[in-house]
């Protein structure tokens, strides 16, 4: 393919988009068993009794399309496979939809779509089916991602919002606001720059390691919304309280230091490679241990727990007072996943 950049032409169903297809994402994604001319496929998919087919499904606008740490591609992958994970999942499978917007460098398409063939050999799921829409220059962000994920629930305890109790002790597994705060970054906005990188990766090895408590109850990655969003839903679905300790909520030092200075909060804002976790109270400790003997939670804590109320999301302040974190209703960071 001699062109370096995406024409209408390369969506017509024609010999352009044949070889987009065949050129960029089936050679990039490296599957043999990728059959591009296909409008469905078989998957191979032994449940073992007890086991659960997962399913989720998800879409990725983030801007810039690379950013330090990561890229639209990783980042796809990374989001939908872990919303697989936190569910108690094994990812298995993939399906990939691009939208891409004429006059995108094809450079750059090959860049992301081998970064997201790199992530999906890392977590061991493979991409199976997909399609590729070309949109009218200024109708779309460079590239848009959606993407459907299944998987097989590993044994484990039920987690559901409903099992949380009053007592319930939280964890998050390491820092957060990273992945937000790196793509601002990126975009050079407010003259700031700076080395942080998003902590988009698999969650797995956390969620795998958490399955081993009898004391879960609820697993979420803090994407959109950040930590607080996670909170606030639990929630409304428990009407409990739930009481955070700002000293113990894990924050980056440039972190903290852009959103001192333009006003955002660290707990809202969005992360892509970490798992908060509501465990019995028993629990908790080994968790916590177990979770910082990985080098995806070397970082853990023990941030708050629930108590009985209102539906209350409290905060207490390191000068020793609490506030009430209300629930986002704008957004501080669009087109950040």
């Amino acid at each position: 393919m001699q062109d370096t950049h995406i024409s209408l032409a390369h969506g017509n169903g024609g010999r352009f988009m044949r070889e987009l297809i065949d050129e960029v994402f089936a050679r990039q994604l490296s599957n043999p068993d990728l059959d591009v001319q296909a409008d469905a496929v078989r998957l191979a998919l032994e449940l073992e009794e007890g086991s659960e087919l997962m399913f989720t499904t998800d879409g990725f606008t983030v801007q810039p399309l690379e950013f330090p740490g990561g890229d639209i591609g990783s980042l796809a992958v990374h989001g939908t496979t872990n919303d697989l994970a936190v569910a108690g999942a094994l990812p298995k499978y993939l399906s990939l939809n691009a939208f891409i917007e004429e006059g995108l460098e094809i450079e750059l398409l090959e860049r992301v779509v081998a970064s997201l063939g790199r992530a999906a050999a890392e977590v061991g799921v493979e991409v199976v089916a997909g399609d590729t829409k070309v949109l009218r220059r200024g109708e779309g962000g460079g590239l848009y991602l959606a993407t459907t994920g299944i998987g097989i629930r590993l044994p484990g305890p039920v987690l559901s919002l409903r099992e949380i109790r009053a007592g319930d002790r939280i964890l998050v597994s390491g820092p957060v606001g990273d992945h937000g705060i790196a793509v601002m970054l990126a975009r050079e906005q407010f003259g700031l720059r700076g080395d942080l990188r998003s902590d988009a990766a698999s969650v797995l090895p956390l969620t795998t390691a958490a399955l081993e408590y009898e004391g879960l109850r609820f697993m979420r990655d803090p994407t959109r919304g950040g930590l607080a969003t996670v909170c606030h839903e639990m929630c409304h679905a428990t009407g409990l309280d739930i009481r955070l300790d700002a000293a113990s909520v894990p924050v980056r030092d440039p972190v903290q230091s852009v959103c001192d200075m333009l006003g955002y909060d660290p707990m809202y804002l969005a992360c892509e490679g970490r798992v908060v976790a509501v465990v019995a109270d028993e629990d908790a400790d080994a968790l916590l241990e177990s979770w910082r003997g990985l080098p995806e939670g070397e970082e853990a804590a023990v941030i708050g727990r629930l108590e009985s109320g209102s539906g209350r999301l409290l905060l207490q302040t390191e000068l020793g007072g609490e506030r009430i974190l209300e629930e986002l209703e704008d957004d501080p960071l669009p087109r950040i996943c």
